[in-house]
């Protein structure tokens, strides 16, 4: 709901810019910087995450959040060249405010803050809610530790390992190919 409330007020907004800018000057140069904007937004969009595009899957792979500060440019100017994609004055002042280094690294920051409460939230419901509710409260302990934690009281309480139990079948795994089937082909 509040996404849908911030790109209504900045559609609006845009629009009451584009209208006041177009009482001094043509409405037609506003209109031919919204498509050279768009081409330049659009390039710097594909040169920043086609050379940032491998590392971030890496580090959604490996569960780890890299603080590079190469990525986090490239990451900041891949917001901007979006930002330069969307039609409007006030969109592209924001894409330039983005290049600035000083609001690149509270950019970074946020990103990582918002990251880091993204991965929380998903162990948290991975894990059915054993690390606890807070997401700032655990972060010096290890998400699993309830899990292992568990797994020693269920050997204490059984006085051996818990795959002697008797739910667990051991085996051996073998290829298996099935018959091949073949048509038969009659001579006339």
């Amino acid at each position: 709901m509040n996404l849908l409330l911030i790109v209504v007020f900045g559609a609006i907004l845009e629009i009451a810019v584009w209208i006041g800018i177009a009482q001094f000057i043509s409405g037609w140069y506003v209109f031919f910087w919204f498509i050279i904007a768009f081409f330049i937004g659009l390039s710097m969009l594909r040169s920043s995450t086609s050379s940032i595009m491998p590392q971030l899957q890496q580090m959604q792979m490996s569960g780890q959040m890299g603080n590079d500060p190469a990525v986090t440019k490239k990451l900041a100017v891949a917001m901007a060249g979006f930002l330069l994609m969307l039609p409007g004055v006030v969109s592209d002042i924001l894409a330039l405010l983005i290049l600035i280094p000083g609001v690149q690294t509270l950019f970074r920051n946020a990103l990582m803050k918002t990251l880091a409460k993204r991965q929380q939230a998903m162990m948290n419901k991975m894990m059915g809610g054993m690390m606890g509710g807070d997401v700032g409260g655990n972060a010096g302990q290890n998400p699993f530790e309830d899990l292992m934690r568990q797994m020693q009281n269920m050997q204490n309480q059984q006085g051996a390992s818990p795959y002697n139990d008797s739910n667990v079948i051991d085996g051996e795994a073998r290829e298996v190919k099935p018959d091949q089937k073949q048509i038969e082909h009659k001579d006339k």
